[in-house]
């Protein structure tokens, strides 16, 4: 992976802080509303740190298959992005 490792694996430590926080909070019976909202933040953050992975995916990985020329490693490339892209539009 060619994303600032510091960075991903910093922002997935604090979602899973946000989901510990969570558990706590539905073991104290906490407010549904609350809970759901604190869930929403996690999965915002989620989709931050993953679109931060696939930009860097599409800057280094992409653009590397393309410097060498390897038509068919690009195509495989904007493959896996197509699929990735069709799993998180839904």
């Amino acid at each position: 992976m060619k994303a600032n490792h510091k960075n991903i694996l910093n922002r997935l430590k604090r979602a899973r802080g946000q989901i510990d926080g969570i558990i706590k909070m539905v073991e104290a019976d906490k407010y549904c509303l609350d809970v759901s909202t604190q869930i929403s933040a996690v999965v915002a953050a989620l989709n931050s740190t993953n679109k931060e992975i696939l930009s860097a995916h599409l800057k280094n990985c992409v653009s590397q298959s393309l410097e060498k020329g390897k038509k068919i490693d690009v195509n495989e490339k904007i493959d896996e992005i197509e699929k990735i892209i069709m799993k998180l539009s839904k």
